[in-house]
Parts: structure tokens; sequence; C-alpha cells
């Protein structure tokens, strides 16, 4: 059995496809969605550990996604992580119920430990 993987949601493919291949270098197993509605049904299909969410995605945003996720009872517990560039991240983090955020550009380093964070928050 391998572990559940952390699902990325972001529309820039090449932000997507860099932090797959980053993370996949550091032992996760990764997903990854362009959009909220991609995001559920990858979230449905593979139970990620963690989410990592954009805000600012074309068909579906990422509060719209949160929205959803929330009301699904089997996805509601995956932590979130938000990684955003918007103006007003910290605070849409804390209203989305986030487990943390972090603003475009952020390195490795903080992106790791924000993970870490996370998965240790819901087992706990």
């Amino acid at each position: 059995m391998h572990l559940p993987p952390v699902l990325i949601v972001e529309d820039d493919p090449d932000s997507r496809n860099m932090l797959a291949a980053l993370l996949g270098l550091h032992g996760y197993r990764t997903v990854t969605a362009a959009n909220g509605l991609e995001a559920l049904e990858m979230a449905r299909r593979e139970r990620p550990a963690v989410i990592l969410l954009d805000l600012m995605m074309p068909v579906m945003d990422g509060q719209t996604f949160r929205r959803e996720q929330l009301g699904d009872a089997t996805l509601a517990t995956i932590p979130i992580v938000v990684l955003s560039a918007h103006a007003r991240t910290a605070e849409l983090a804390r209203e989305l119920g986030a487990s943390t955020h972090l603003m475009k550009p952020f390195d490795l380093d903080q992106l790791l430990r924000a993970i870490t964070a996370a998965q240790e928050a819901a087992a706990s």
C-alpha cells in the first residue's frame, strides 16, 4: 500500500509540473489538477493527504473548491495549504479554514514545512 498523495491544484502548467517534480524528489507522490473542478474529481478518486490549493483559477476557483470540499464529508477533513499571489492570501486562507498559506513566490523549504505541518495537524 502506498501513502496518500499530495494533490497540487494549480492552473499554471509550468508551476504545477515544477511543484510535482520537486515534491517527487523529496519522496512525495503527487497528483495534479488544473482547476477546482478537476481537483474535486481527483480528491474523490485519490484521497490525498494534503491539498496544495491555488486561489485564482478558471472553471472553479480555490474558494469555490474549498466550499465544495467542506460540503463533502469524505473530503472535508483533508488539510489545505493555500498557495497564492493574491494580496489577501492570509485573510482568505483563514476564512477558508486552511491549515496554512504561502505567498507566491515561496521557497521549497517553506513548502515542505507547510506540508508536514498540515499532515501533523490533520493527524492530531
